[in-house]
């Protein structure tokens, strides 16, 4: 497995696809976020961007390799296992970029009412359920559920825009955790592991996609 996410990992690096997403994360940081600002609200905003940049680098890892290469990585190392490698990959990336916000804003946000140790727990679980839940929608816009780039896309700005707004979504409930009501002295346990739940299952639904449509 560690060979398969070198290799996914290499090729995102190599083909520079992953400018797009970082400097939309980048920019919505930027816009959404002042230093000096309460650290907590900060945090939710930075977190809250995360979801459609994670499902977006989740689908340029799904659908960045030529046809003939998935072909030979498939029966070099199973298709169930390539296309795993390919979701974990994607979302790893996704939550490295938001850790090293949720640092980043740490650092120059204002700490009134919290502790920087707190907040940046705080920040890292909604960070990391974000980025899950993201990466869910990414994996569910990708193939082999959605082979069409046009409706690929709406579908993943669509589900991301759910995943933000929904009652019930991991990733909603982690943004409010932060930025309603001082929540950020309960770091938002539940909603991380909500979204590994959500993120295990979604994985399983799309390897067992791809093995019996690929």
């Amino acid at each position: 497995m560690t060979a398969l996410l070198r290799y996914h990992s290499a090729l995102f690096l190599r083909s520079q696809r992953w400018l797009a997403p970082l400097l939309l994360y980048a920019a919505l940081v930027a816009v959404g976020v002042r230093p000096g600002d309460p650290v907590l609200g900060s945090l939710g905003i930075a977190a809250a961007g995360l979801v459609p940049v994670s499902a977006w680098t989740v689908r340029i890892f799904l659908t960045q390799e030529p046809a003939a290469a998935r072909a030979v990585v498939a029966a070099a190392a199973g298709r169930s296992r390539a296309h795993l490698a390919a979701l974990l990959a994607g979302a790893g990336w996704a939550v490295l970029a938001g850790a090293a916000a949720a640092c980043a804003v740490t650092a120059t946000g204002g700490l009134a009412g919290t502790s920087g140790p707190a907040a940046l727990l705080a920040g890292l679980l909604a960070t990391t359920a974000c980025a899950l839940t993201g990466g869910a929608v990414g994996a569910l816009a990708a193939r082999p559920f959605v082979r069409a780039p046009g409706w690929s896309v709406a579908a993943l700005l669509l589900g991301s825009l759910a995943a933000l707004v929904t009652t019930g979504s991991p990733a909603k409930h982690a943004v409010t955790a932060l930025v309603a009501d001082g929540g950020g002295a309960r770091p938002p346990w539940a909603a991380c592991a909500a979204a590994l739940l959500l993120a295990a299952v979604t994985a399983t639904a799309s390897r067992r996609a791809g093995a019996r449509l690929e």
